[in-house]
């Protein structure tokens, strides 16, 4: 990157900064949840038309050219330009009550902003319009707006329709051949960027078992075959997965988050219906412990009397970082004038991304801007009803982006 860049870089992100404030807010407060983003899209489509960057959407939707996705690309302003660099936001909201009394609260009963997308969507809407007006763009730069991050796969749909192929296939420029995602952390100060090598979040899959013995009265459990006892023991075996069939230095989540049987004190009922989740960091040992999972649930159940069904629901992948693109983010960090602490990331966090299908894709990383500060102790958690993304972390996302995008 050129010496002079720096300056001018950092004095146009922050002209920027209150107008970009501006549109995370009227986010925040129009809120809109997977497979439904057509106003937070309709945003950024009109925020993009106005810079006159080309771009396309009805992507990342269930169904191959559905959903309000978008997919714009800046071109390189040299004549043997770099990578293709992809800067990936996500979108959408959650179905969370709002609990707080700041202006810009959600308007939209039962809806919120929970995880801070509309932050992410607004940071990449200013690095659109910072990157414009830089006679001195070295690389292409394609801008992905993903729908349905929280549970819906979005990331994965939005690879399916062909956002990181480039004109080969449904999106603009050359293939994308590098990948950047943020997300804003309470969990770290205001100014700090922080990052990975390897694993950063782990694969998400869920569970639903049905198991089933024979109802009768409770006063005489042996005419009937308990599958409340059962899943009591099949609860218990499922943690040795942990504890045995994992490697110590390696791991896994089983947890069960709901158990439901019957509905009065004297009957043992038929069904119990156990849902959960298994949260894993190694592709190997995912395997490896849904295979062990199907063996105790059913094998236990057979050995109390009792059939199992089981319903398993492959989760997104683990979110694993390339390991120089990695150093890059810390690299960046370091020169970056805005943020003002890199820190690596000591261990994989157990929640998961989807960004982990662009991942495995392509060479990318997936990093975190801190969000708390003195004053705010502690910060609302993602996911909470009292969380706000902090614009005072949104110049620092915008120059982490930009500077991505130039190197």
């Amino acid at each position: 990157m050129p010496e002079t860049t720096t300056p001018p870089l950092s004095s146009l992100i922050q002209d920027q900064v209150n107008e970009i404030t501006e549109i995370r807010r009227d986010l925040h407060a129009h809120p809109e949840i997977l497979f439904t983003e057509e106003r937070t899209s309709r945003v950024v489509q009109e925020e993009l038309g106005k810079l006159g960057i080309v771009h396309k959407t009805h992507m990342g939707g269930r169904e191959p050219n559905t959903g309000f996705g978008v997919v714009a690309h800046i071109p390189a302003t040299v004549d043997n330009p770099g990578d293709c660099i992809g800067l990936r936001a996500d979108m959408d909201a959650l179905p969370i009550p709002e609990e707080s009394d700041i202006e810009h609260k959600s308007t939209v009963p039962g809806k919120m902003h929970a995880c801070g997308h509309d932050g992410h969507t607004s940071i990449l809407i200013g690095v659109a319009r910072v990157l414009m007006q830089l006679e001195h763009r070295p690389n292409p730069v394609t801008l992905v707006f993903q729908p349905a991050e929280e549970g819906g796969g979005g990331g994965d749909k939005m690879c399916r329709d062909g956002a990181l192929d480039g004109d080969e296939a449904n999106g603009f420029g050359p293939p994308i051949a590098r990948m950047y995602g943020l997300h804003g952390w309470p969990d770290f100060p205001l100014g700090t960027v922080a990052t990975k090598k390897g694993p950063l979040l782990a694969a998400t899959d869920t569970f639903d078992i049905t198991i089933k013995g024979v109802q009768g009265h409770a006063a005489y459990p042996h005419l009937c075959v308990d599958p409340v006892v059962a899943s009591s023991h099949i609860i218990t075996m499922a943690q040795s997965i942990v504890s045995r069939t994992t490697r110590p230095t390696d791991s896994v989540v089983v947890t069960f988050g709901s158990v439901h049987a019957g509905s009065a004190y004297n009957v043992i009922p038929e069904t119990c219906t156990l849902k959960g989740t298994v949260r894993t960091l190694d592709m190997d040992t995912r395997a490896t412990t849904k295979t062990r999972f199907f063996e105790i649930v059913e094998q236990g159940a057979r050995a109390m009397g009792c059939e199992a069904s089981i319903q398993w629901n492959d989760g997104y992948p683990v979110t694993k970082n390339d390991d120089a693109e990695a150093e890059r983010i810390a690299q960046v960090a370091e020169e970056a004038e805005l943020a003002n602490d890199f820190q690596w990331v000591p261990e994989p966090g157990m929640g998961g991304e989807d960004f982990s299908y662009y991942a495995l894709r392509v060479p990318s990383c997936f990093y975190l801007i801190g969000l708390s500060e003195p004053g705010r102790d502690p910060y609302p958690g993602l996911h909470t009803p009292g969380f706000d993304f902090n614009d005072k972390a949104i110049p620092i996302g915008m120059e982490m982006m930009c500077r991505l995008a130039l190197s």
